[in-house]
């Protein structure tokens, strides 16, 4: 046990059980309530098998099956965390199970489980702004938390007991126990192993601040500022802000807030939000970035520091202190962050200054990725996150079947689709994950977050070989197989819109049958003149005249005709 803990002694307790790590204080409450942490999590996988860790979690609280008890997992970035309360009976019985579960995973409720994970993710949604993460970084680490859970598609038995083996281990968790002693019978042997760091983070955003655009209504920002006491009180001083300025004073707003949330054992992440009425949210995006800019500029008054600093100190004052610090003591220790006792914490918030809220102000603008409805706010000095790749694959070229203006490239390096704006590339050797159909069709995703899909369908002379040469390229572990579709779900190109180049050949046919027209009613009217005129002593011949006149218009008429075609012909070739 790691010596800083002794900072606790006299609040929190520490022992090992079975190896693990336990941190335990006396309540007053009726049940208690222990928590086992370990330290893995979604960004800890792989784009292509997203959902693993979930997967572990789902598997290790079968067994419990129905029970009145209180009880439940959660899979979060950087750990997963199975929590209980009860008697002291039951949460042993549940910690037990727990570990003998994830010693020995019940595999035969494998598919089931996985169905199971779909049906939730179906369910769940996004929130307003679950699309900033992987634009901050990208397919991998924790940009995977916007992405759906590949792996429950593909994961087989022996990868999901391998990810329990080396992840679910005695040295990589944290017990805790809101009790005055660790309770007898507790057997959470597990295997042996090492305690992981959090994953280092990843970037796809080549400049900030930056932003999106997003959905009407919404205007989300999140930032990366390192952890600190002064960090957690500007996030409550800029929910404040936001709050005053968006909903009480103008109007536009229901909900305008701010949250601080650790990320890793040296960063976290704030997020800031207001909503708005779709004809309101220039005025919310307008005055979401004024408040920003009013506490990056300095202008922060003592009293709202004041303010947030005395509702944080407050949490200090609460009975069981021990107790209820132990989720927060548990996951600094899992994470190895620093841990300091509340006397510690109470002079630290108690030392943060307007200055100090000013420089986080200038570090929370700085790394900055806001989420706009509507036009861009290139005017406020953020930079709109790239849209398109830098450059293009050379390879054979397939043009769309909906649209002559977008190719599709399938080369050696990766694939290409390149648009009128400009291209989107995926290399092989970046590829997060590539999904794969038995109709041919495959959809990859590169680390940087940009996804080519080839729809065989969809696309010129995309052959079976070309599909096998993206599949021999793509690095197997990147591959996701996914089941069959049925015919009526296989797309199908759309009628695409006539073009200039098409119009002049419709064209074609109204000119001749005009011409054609004009020509037969103009010699029917010659003939039916010369008739009425036979009898004439001063027309010898008339007939043979209307026949000659006949011919006379007909001639130019058939010219012009076949003029008409040799163009069609030339602007087909062309």
């Amino acid at each position: 046990m790691t010596t800083e803990l002794h900072v606790l002694d006299g609040l929190v307790s520490h022992t090992t059980t079975d190896g693990i790590p336990t941190l335990y204080a006396p309540t007053s409450a009726n049940e208690i309530t222990a928590g086992l942490f370990f330290r893995v999590g979604r960004a800890d996988e792989t784009l292509a098998t997203a959902g693993i860790t979930h997967l572990v979690e789902h598997l290790a609280l079968h067994r419990l099956g129905l029970s009145d008890l209180h009880y439940n997992g959660a899979t979060a970035n950087a750990y997963t965390l199975f929590h209980v309360t009860g008697s002291e009976e039951e949460v042993v019985t549940y910690l037990n199970s727990v570990c003998a579960a994830l010693r020995d995973l019940p595999m035969d409720r494998l598919e089931t489980e996985k169905e199971i994970l779909r049906t939730e993710a179906a369910g769940r949604g996004g929130g307003p702004g679950h699309q900033l993460p992987l634009w901050r970084y990208g397919a991998r680490g924790y940009g995977l938390s916007s992405y759906n859970e590949l792996g429950t598609w593909s994961l087989t038995p022996d990868q999901v007991r391998h990810w329990a083996e080396t992840r679910f281990t005695r040295d990589n968790a944290v017990l805790w126990i809101t009790s005055e002693h660790v309770p007898e019978g507790l057997d959470l042997a597990l295997p042996q192993g090492t305690r992981l760091p959090a994953p280092a983070a990843t970037s796809a955003l080549p400049v900030t601040p930056a932003y999106i655009h997003g959905d009407d209504g919404h205007v989300v920002l999140t930032s990366v500022v390192r952890r600190s006491p002064a960090a957690a009180v500007f996030a409550d001083v800029v929910g404040r802000a936001l709050f005053q300025d968006l909903r009480q004073e103008g109007g536009y707003s229901y909900s305008a807030e701010a949250d601080y949330t650790p990320r890793d054992a040296d960063y976290a992440t704030l997020t800031a939000y207001a909503d708005s009425l779709p004809q309101k949210q220039d005025a919310v995006v307008g005055g979401f970035i004024d408040t920003l800019a009013r506490l990056r500029a300095g202008r922060i008054e003592q009293s709202e520091l004041d303010s947030v600093r005395a509702k944080l100190l407050k949490a200090y004052d609460v009975p069981d202190l021990g107790a209820a610090s132990l989720p927060s003591y548990a996951l600094s220790l899992l994470l190895g962050h620093r841990i300091l006792s509340p006397e510690q914490r109470r002079a630290e918030l108690n030392a943060v200054t307007v200055a100090d809220l000013h420089e986080v102000a200038q570090e929370a603008w700085a790394t900055a990725l806001v989420q706009v409805p509507g036009r861009g706010v290139d005017w406020a000095g953020l930079t709109l996150a790239p849209q398109y790749s830098q450059d293009s694959v050379t390879g054979t070229r397939h043009q769309s079947l909906e649209d002559e203006k977008v190719t599709l490239v399938i080369g050696t390096e990766g694939v290409s689709l390149l648009t009128p704006r400009g291209p989107v590339t995926v290399r092989y050797d970046a590829t997060a994950a590539m999904t794969a159909r038995p109709d041919g069709a495959r959809s990859l995703t590169g680390h940087d977050g940009f996804s080519v899909t080839i729809e065989p369908t969809l696309y010129k002379s995309v052959t079976p070989e070309r599909i096998s040469a993206v599949d021999a390229a793509t690095p197997p572990a990147a591959v996701v197989p996914m089941p069959a579709r049925e015919p009526d779900r296989i797309p199908q190109p759309r009628k695409r819109a006539s073009t200039p180049a098409d119009r002049p050949l419709k064209s074609t046919w109204a000119w001749t049958l005009a011409l054609w027209t004009v020509g037969l009613l103009t010699a029917f009217w010659g003939l039916l003149c010369a008739v009425i005129t036979a009898d004439e002593a001063s027309a010898a011949n008339p007939e043979w005249d209307a026949v000659v006149g006949v011919w006379i218009m007909w001639l130019p008429l058939a010219a012009v005709t076949v003029a008409l075609y040799r163009a069609r012909g030339r602007r087909r070739r062309s």
